[in-house]
C-alpha cells in the first residue's frame, strides 16, 4: 500500500462520514512506509485530521482493528465468491451489519453507529429506565402472587 492509497481510503471515509472539519476524528496507524510519508502528512494536515502512530513493536495498540479484521475474516472465509463484485458486495453487507446491527460488548452493548453519532448515552439511559420499570413490575407481580397463594 502506498500513501496515495491511504489518502484515497481516508478521503472515502471522510466523505462517507459527512463530518465537518471541526469534527474530524484522529487516525491511528502503525509505522508502515505509507503512513510515515510526507505526502500523507501534508494531506492529513490539510484535512485537519490528527495522525497518531503506534509505538514500534507494540501490536496491542492496533488490537481493536486487528480484532475487527479477524471477525470479518471468520465470517467471509466461510463462503465461496465467484467474482470480485460478489466479494465486494458481501464485504459491504458485512460492514453494514457490523456497524448498524451488531451490538458490541466493548461499547456497553451499543452498536458502533450509535456510539459514533453520539446516541450511546441516551440508549444506556433508556435501558436503565426500562430495567427500573421492569424491576418495579416484577416486585408487584411477586407480591400479588404471594397474596394469591395465602
Amino acid at each position: 500500500m502506498q500513501a496515495t492509497d491511504v489518502k484515497r481510503t481516508v478521503q472515502s471515509a471522510v466523505d462517507a462520514s459527512r463530518l465537518s472539519v471541526g469534527q474530524r476524528p484522529r487516525m491511528l496507524s502503525d509505522n508502515g512506509s505509507a503512513y510515515v510519508s510526507r505526502y500523507l502528512k501534508e494531506y492529513l494536515k490539510g484535512e485537519s485530521i490528527e495522525h497518531i502512530r503506534s509505538a514500534p513493536f507494540h501490536p496491542m495498540t492496533q488490537g481493536k482493528i486487528e480484532r475487527y479484521h479477524r471477525s470479518m475474516k471468520n465470517v467471509l472465509l466461510l463462503e465461496h465468491y465467484y467474482s470480485p463484485d460478489e466479494l465486494r458486495q458481501r464485504l459491504a453487507d458485512w460492514v453494514a451489519y457490523y456497524n448498524h446491527q451488531r451490538y458490541h460488548e466493548s461499547l456497553d452493548n451499543v452498536r458502533p453507529a450509535d456510539a459514533y453519532w453520539g446516541r450511546q448515552d441516551q440508549i444506556l439511559a433508556d435501558r436503565q429506565k426500562t430495567k427500573q420499570l421492569t424491576m418495579v413490575q416484577r416486585r408487584k407481580n411477586h407480591i400479588f402472587q404471594r397474596l394469591q397463594s395465602t
